[in-house]
């Protein structure tokens, strides 16, 4: 069974974000960068599940700068067999089309029974990802899944809707997403952390891909203008004085707010 988890780089969440207002990228150096928590949960199902299959192979995918290395040993620390790093200059700034036909080139060239990935990165959000490798690979896309199951040929989950919980499955060869309902990623161990340095970690580049990032195959974004969000101006204070209940009316009515 071979299984890719797809993960990512991403600015510490709990750090400062910034953007650059000349590229309209991420300033990565304004935060510590950390794995992204869902891809790290991905991560935990796949070798959860792997005890339980046959000769089970864990590959992690990532497209990220060639500086993110040190950050993605972590998930060869965590448990993974090998890393798969596509590194290139000319794919900085890449928008969701060129990132989805990277990585499912780089998926088809590792070779897959199941890629797992979360639903939504913590820096991006576009939560559509999963589903455009899905339709570049030609597989079956799960998403949403809040259980899943790998057993032979197909894999299974559970999906909650606003009406109730949908199970479903799809066979294999497929795509799966998955969303924060399950368990954090496990800490890497003193063990697994020097295990993690005699693991394989090959490099790719667009090129070894096949991939022209100028090319007019297939559309692409163009960003047209970027700048900072304006500064949140303070709120109306309202003091009581006796007449705090008549501010209060004037104000939501002011406001159209009642």
């Amino acid at each position: 069974m071979r299984i890719i988890v797809l993960m990512k780089e991403v600015p510490d969440t709990y750090g400062e974000r910034k953007l650059n207002l000349e590229t309209g990228l991420a300033e990565r150096g304004a935060s510590e960068a950390v794995l992204d928590e869902i891809g790290e949960r991905a991560l935990e199902l796949a070798l959860t599940q792997a005890a339980s299959l046959e000769d089970a192979e864990i590959t992690v995918v990532s497209m990220a700068p060639e500086t993110a290395t040190a950050t993605l040993r972590k998930a060869l620390a965590m448990g993974a067999g090998k890393l798969v790093h596509i590194a290139d200059e000319s794919l900085a700034g890449a928008d969701l089309g060129l990132t989805a036909e990277v990585l499912a080139a780089a998926i088809r060239r590792t070779g897959f029974d199941l890629v797992i990935a979360g639903n939504l990165s913590t820096d991006g959000y576009g939560g559509v990802l999963p589903a455009m490798i899905a339709e570049l690979l030609g597989v079956p896309y799960a998403s949403a899944l809040t259980t899943v199951d790998i057993s032979g040929d197909r894999v299974s989950g559970t999906r909650e809707t606003d009406g109730g919980v949908m199970t479903v499955a799809a066979p294999l060869p497929a795509v799966i997403s998955i969303t924060e309902r399950f368990p954090a990623g496990r800490f890497p161990n003193f063990k697994g952390i020097m295990a993690a340095k005699k693991k394989p970690v090959e490099t790719l580049t667009a090129a070894d891909l096949e991939i022209d990032p100028e090319g007019l195959e297939t559309p692409r974004s163009i960003m047209l203008a970027v700048s900072e969000r304006p500064a949140r101006s303070a709120g109306t204070k309202i003091v009581d004085e006796g007449d705090a209940g008549e501010k209060l009316a004037e104000f939501l009515i002011q406001n159209r707010l009642a």
